[in-house]
């Protein structure tokens, strides 16, 4: 079944629900004005880019578009495979392709005064970047295990539902997002990753979720089949 635009971003809401819901739960460092997760790395999906530029639109946010129009880095990072892709090259046991990593990694364009003006539309990406430790301290973020297992499932669950849509960095898929022809051929699922310079999302074939973890992720996995239109 194909689904509006509508209904695909009631869904997603009610995923981004469940995940802060979950991460409510966690003994967590991240606190407001803390950004050092906030980098140019960040990536997700076009279903997640429109809502982004749907609410900046009806915020009346024009200048914060204007900003995505201008911005260019052709050093950030941009994936290879998506989260679901990943999962079927890992069942079959095949080697994933690397993935680069040698671009640099610089603070996110959108941040002012370490405040974030897409901070309640935030991609999954962003919400799922947390540390149980201070990663200004560390060096880096400390995520338990489990939490990066959930957050897996959550990935491979948004993908699912932008099954005709694509996946890219942050500053990619806004760009390709703020023009009205690629939002109307979104709408239609119409949009050309590979001309848009995004990799095609793929189906929920298997969910990696270790088995040590699977009991603990079954409140999780339950949550998500309860979703109803």
């Amino acid at each position: 079944m194909i689904l509006n635009i509508a209904s695909k971003l009631y869904i997603l809401d009610q995923i981004y629900s469940i995940y802060d819901d979950f991460s409510a739960q966690l003994d967590l460092a991240c606190k407001k004005y803390c950004v050092h997760c906030c980098t140019t790395h960040v990536t997700l999906t076009t279903l997640e880019g429109y809502k982004v530029i749907d609410n900046l639109i009806a915020d009346g946010e024009f200048d914060v578009i204007k900003k995505i129009e201008l911005t260019s880095d052709p050093k950030r990072f941009q994936p290879k495979i998506t989260t679901n892709q990943l999962a079927e090259i890992c069942a079959d046991g095949l080697e994933p392709l690397e993935e680069g990593g040698t671009e640099q990694s610089e603070p996110c364009s959108f941040l002012t005064e370490k405040a974030c003006p897409l901070y309640k539309v935030r991609p999954f990406g962003c919400r799922c970047l947390v540390s149980r430790y201070n990663c200004g301290e560390k060096g880096y973020a400390e995520i338990d295990d489990f939490v990066l297992s959930v957050n897996t499932v959550i990935l491979q669950t948004i993908e699912h539902m932008d099954i005709n849509g694509c996946t890219g960095n942050l500053m990619d898929v806004l760009n390709v997002m703020s023009s009205e022809d690629n939002q109307t051929a979104y709408r239609n699922n119409a949009l050309k990753c590979q001309n848009a310079g995004l990799i095609s999302n793929h189906p929920l074939k298997v969910l990696m979720i270790p088995p040590e973890h699977r009991p603990r992720m079954e409140p999780i996995l339950q949550a998500l089949r309860k979703i109803k239109i």
